[in-house]
């Protein structure tokens, strides 16, 4: 059924020493453009885990090769191909998001625990190179293939009929705050990029320095998934095909709408679920969480509206 079956005891992975980060550092980090693109080497410098300490994200410049790059994108073509086939619309109770792609044909938008169908996949994001990037998350971290959402691919396309044009402002801790009454931990987020995106594509928006908020600016500073309105104090991730990026999941982002239709508002990006806690795996019968209810609402919600609007 799996290209990759689950494992009892996945492997935990050891990951390089963390960065050691003086006052010097700090400032040096906060003199930085917010816009400013990183090289990946063999460990994370002082000065880029300063800049993810400070503002909560950090962008990798150029991490896969354009033959990777390429070789993903026909990895996810093949796994829409079987979905399609199979009529599937879930995936260990997560829902897959499908619409229409350019050619009116359907086209699936998000892929959930996609490296369980791809051996290719799985073995890439378990790559050295992303090595320092483990780092970030834990001294000892997996690849949580069959956890929380999995390897999670979007496919973000303006067409009529697509369901999956713009993501609202959320964070990532809402279930923390609900069950733990507590702000959570770091939630770091690897996303690997496959186009070329600027501010004026739309794409991932993130108010810098905000996974430092309070439990109340957490819970009430925006309405979850509903608000797509421009903050003021936001900024948006420029990226090239092949880029990584870090961002803390406590941090208010939203997915832009592209103001373009067809081929040119296609961006696609994947989420590496690199994981430190207690081992949790899902399968075909779990249920679907409530977050992705609330989604869903809210995307229900907002097409009402701009139904009424247009």
């Amino acid at each position: 059924m799996y290209a990759v079956q689950p494992s009892l005891s996945p492997e935990m992975v050891t990951s390089p020493p963390r960065a050691e980060v003086t006052e010097a550092d700090r400032r040096e980090a906060r003199a930085l453009p917010l816009s400013t693109r990183f090289e990946l080497g063999e460990l994370i410098t002082p000065v880029q885990q300063a800049f993810l300490d400070e503002h909560g994200y950090l962008v990798f410049a150029e991490v896969l090769s354009q033959d990777e790059v390429d070789r993903v994108l026909a990895e996810v073509d093949a796994i829409q191909e079987r979905w399609l086939a199979e009529g599937r619309s879930e995936v260990h109770g997560i829902p897959i998001f499908g619409g229409k792609g350019i050619d009116g044909k359907p086209f699936i938008q998000r892929f959930p625990f996609s490296s369980l169908f791809s051996t290719y996949l799985y073995e890439l994001v378990r790559d050295d190179r992303f090595a320092p990037v483990r780092s970030l998350v834990g001294k000892k971290t997996r690849v949580g293939d069959h956890e929380k959402d999995g390897l999670v691919f979007n496919r973000n396309l303006n067409v009529p009929g697509s369901a999956y044009k713009r993501l609202g402002w959320h964070t990532d801790g809402l279930r923390d705050l609900f069950l733990n009454r507590e702000i959570p931990g770091p939630m770091l987020n690897v996303g690997l990029h496959f186009d070329r995106i600027r501010r004026e594509d739309g794409g991932l928006r993130i108010i810098p320095g905000s996974h430092r908020q309070g439990f109340w600016d957490m819970l009430t500073r925006k309405p979850y998934f509903v608000s797509h309105d421009v903050d003021p104090d936001e900024i948006a991730v420029e990226t090239e095909p092949g880029d990584l990026t870090v961002h803390d999941g406590r941090t208010w982002h939203r997915v832009e709408r592209c103001p373009h239709e067809g081929i040119r508002s296609l961006r696609r990006t994947c989420y590496v679920p690199y994981l430190t806690d207690a081992y949790s795996p899902k399968d075909e019968g779990s249920k679907t969480p409530f977050y992705h209810h609330l989604a869903r609402w809210g995307r229900d919600l907002r097409a009402r509206i701009d139904e009424l609007a247009s």
